[in-house]
């Protein structure tokens, strides 16, 4: 059983940077890809940006050229750095695993965080 654990949420004025991580925990010998989801107040949830097991990258068109996602396998650890950050931005961030890159695209992962409240304003 894969635990992701989130960390590193907390209020921002915009413009200001914040970098999520998310611990896992539980994993087998099977390689996931991971990413970053969000929901804000009222809305869907929306995926933010992945990274595949060869470590290509995907971002939504909001966070492209603010946000960057890595990873790092000898700490299980995934991350979010989010520079220029817009009240837009506010929302709570999941972080999800799925051994499969498009399940997981869709946002239909099978692990997921308890997620960490990210709060920008203007």
């Amino acid at each position: 059983q894969v635990q992701l654990v989130e960390s590193g949420g907390g209020s921002v004025q915009s413009g200001g940077s914040l970098r999520l991580s998310c611990a896992a925990s539980g994993y087998t010998n099977i390689r996931y890809s991971m990413g970053w989801f969000r929901q804000a107040p009222g809305k869907g949830r929306e995926r933010v940006a992945t990274i595949s097991t060869s470590v290509t990258t995907t971002y939504a068109y909001s966070v492209k050229g603010r946000f960057t996602i890595s990873k790092d396998n000898a700490k299980n650890t995934l991350y979010l750095q989010m520079n220029s950050l817009k009240p837009e931005d506010t929302a709570v961030y999941y972080c999800a695993a799925d051994p499969d890159l498009g399940r997981l695209y869709l946002g239909r992962g099978q692990y997921w965080g308890q997620g960490t409240q990210v709060t920008v304003s203007s």
